[in-house]
């Protein structure tokens, strides 16, 4: 469904990601919010790794309600508050995205929402959406029935 751009012209990427996706037309595309690590029942896990868990299961939830899945996403954007973490969060998201590469951006960041939250990530998704079938010619018949239908008798 996407075209993955990884020109040899540019270094190759260092990570699980593509430079660049290309989407065709007529998708459907949906925007999730950065989502943090707090669970259904409002909790927040303590460590680096568990927060990532929350965090990518949460955006598996938010890809399957609007019928998506994790192939369909396109593009994420992942905040950390501690370099340190880079491993350990690197480690689970490749367990959550397996062998696809969406475009990506990492930041390393002072704070997020709750000084608790060790990560945040925010995904697009796009997934094709299927043609309309072709509409029949109308044939100069046809057509002429058409308008034989209309006329008052």
């Amino acid at each position: 469904m996407f075209k993955v751009h990884n020109p040899k012209s540019t270094a190759a990427p260092v990570g699980t990601y593509s430079h660049g996706i290309e989407v065709p037309a007529q998708a459907r595309w949906l925007y999730v919010a950065g989502q943090v690590p707090v669970r259904p029942d409002g909790s927040i896990p303590a460590t680096i790794e568990e927060q990532t868990e929350v965090v990518w299961r949460n955006i598996l939830a938010v890809l399957a309600d609007a019928g998506m899945k994790i192939t369909d996403v396109v593009k994420i954007n992942s905040y950390l508050t501690r370099h340190e973490n880079f491993p350990r969060f690197a480690a689970v998201r490749a367990k959550y995205l397996g062998s696809h590469r969406p475009a990506s951006t990492l930041a390393v960041i002072t704070s997020l929402a709750k000084p608790e939250f060790l990560v945040e990530v925010e995904a697009i998704a796009a997934r094709a959406t299927k043609p309309a079938a072709p509409k029949k010619p109308v044939t100069r018949a046809a057509a002429g029935r058409r308008k034989a239908k209309k006329r008052p008798r």
